[in-house]
């Protein structure tokens, strides 16, 4: 599992953390019980505060995303398809909104936009 920390971003470090590994979970990438690396291991591999590790796997947990097991690690949780179809969706309408934005800063008019959309839905 690749986590890239960017210090120019505006995000803090354990949020970029956060999003990589819900991204990787949505997306596939990592599957229902794969293992997470190690809380000290991801620390130590991104050159960070085993706190800052702590708190991203924390939120991971609290959003559904992993289960951890006292001894054993965290793992990818399992059986929540609705948590992740949520989460898709979510994504998708902040590319929309994005696309919307850059519509209305290019002088598009709704209509044509909604015919864009309806043809990159045929495709």
């Amino acid at each position: 599992m690749d986590i890239v920390i960017s210090n120019g971003s505006s995000k803090p470090i354990y949020e970029q953390i956060v999003d990589q590994i819900k991204a990787a979970i949505v997306s596939g990438t990592l599957t229902e019980g794969e293992p997470l690396p190690s809380i000290r291991a991801l620390a130590g591999d991104l050159r960070i505060s085993v706190i800052t590790t702590k708190r991203a796997y924390a939120e991971l947990e609290e959003a559904g995303f992993v289960n951890t097991v006292q001894g054993k690690g965290s793992f990818v949780a399992g059986g929540n398809l609705e948590l992740l179809r949520e989460e898709r969706m979510r994504q998708v309408e902040e590319l929309l909104g994005r696309a919307v934005k850059e519509a209305r800063a290019a002088g598009i008019p709704a209509d044509e936009v909604r015919e864009m959309l309806e043809l990159v839905l045929e495709d």
